[in-house]
């Protein structure tokens, strides 16, 4: 248990409900002469709902640490993604609802992180960057603006980045997964 103060962003709490939430943003309010609070925004590992929720300073919630395991996306199954760990050979097949928004970035062959809590797993972590192939893209139009401009790029996933004017079908890019953002062309 810790004290409501020590809280930090991307800790894993588990609340009263007995459910786990990932700490999305966290802010320390001292307000004058009343006691001070932590405002949270808490992202739900069940059903990556979000809520906020503000702790009193005298509070005092449970850290949970999970085991990171790097697995292998190997292939889709119907509604099912297959994972390989590399040192077990055990497989894992999760369903869409459990990976998350990291199901835009499921390209065989990738090592994604996965977050196991009690043997089951909870989360799933991309690589940091990635490199994708554009499938399609718009064509720009010569002089059109003198501003910096994007244009939409869909990858070979089906993933949608705004990307420069000077990107062609078939280029192959590295994105920021984090941020869904186009980094540079790779030669």
């Amino acid at each position: 248990m810790i004290d409501a103060t020590h809280i930090r962003k991307n800790m894993i709490l588990k609340m009263e409900d007995g459910q786990l939430w990932r700490v999305v943003e966290m802010q320390l309010i001292t307000p004058g002469r009343w006691k001070a609070m932590v405002q949270t925004k808490l992202r739900s590992l069940k059903d990556n709902s979000v809520k906020d929720h503000r702790f009193r300073s005298v509070d005092r919630v449970e850290q949970i640490h999970l085991d990171d395991t790097e697995m292998e996306f190997l292939y889709q199954n119907g509604d099912e993604y297959v994972f390989m760990n590399h040192q077990t050979y055990d497989q894992v097949q999760l369903t869409a609802e459990a990976i998350g928004d990291s199901v835009r970035y499921l390209v065989p062959n990738v090592i994604f992180t996965i977050e196991m809590y009690e043997g089951r797993p909870v989360n799933v972590i991309p690589p940091t960057f990635m490199e994708m192939k554009v499938a399609s893209t718009e064509l720009s139009m010569r002089g059109a603006t003198a501003a910096a401009s994007y244009k939409p790029a869909t990858m070979e996933n089906g993933l949608v980045v705004p990307v420069p004017p000077f990107v062609n079908d078939g280029d192959v890019i590295r994105i920021d997964t984090r941020e869904d953002k186009y980094l540079e062309r790779v030669k």
